[in-house]
């Protein structure tokens, strides 16, 4: 498509600043008319969450978010997409996601921006375990059925 670049893909432990992914986004671009930008932070969970520990297959992790990120280009007239995500140690309040997301009209760019998040909670090669406010080692964090819920939209979008 006309005007759509490769998407930026990350998987880092270093933490981002959204402000300065968004900028680098539209820079020098006149043919945005939105930015569409998402920031999934940790929960403290009522005070019960210290940290969220998650780990990920690094390799694969890229290329599965390469290749839905291509598919949200495929499906909407995007101008760009960014998406960061991090792994380690992520203390509560802290940034876990970015999904960024340009196109010449708002509606593209919530649509992708939506479909982007979507998947990754609940196919991304990622996994969460909590760690407790006192030191303790909590369980993995099993995914919720709101999410799969959320998710299905687009499946049934492509029947």
């Amino acid at each position: 498509m006309a005007g759509a670049a490769k998407p930026i893909v990350r998987v880092q432990r270093e933490d981002f600043d959204p402000a300065v992914e968004s900028e680098a986004l539209r820079r020098g671009r006149a043919d945005i008319g939105a930015l569409v930008t998402f920031v999934g932070l940790c929960r403290d969970e009522g005070g019960t969450l210290q940290a969220l520990e998650i780990e990920h297959y690094g390799a694969m992790a890229i290329a599965e978010i390469e290749r839905v990120a291509a598919e949200a280009l495929s499906r909407w007239p995007l101008l760009g997409a960014t998406i960061v995500h991090r792994y380690g140690l992520i203390e509560a309040s802290g940034r876990i996601v970015l999904v960024a997301v340009a196109a010449a009209h708002r509606g593209d760019a919530f649509e992708a921006a939506s479909f982007l998040m979507d998947y990754l909670k609940t196919r991304a090669p990622f996994w969460k375990r909590a760690h407790l406010v006192g030191g303790a080692r909590g369980d993995w964090v099993e995914p919720r059925g709101a999410d799969d819920i959320s998710a299905a939209r687009w499946r049934a979008a492509e029947s």
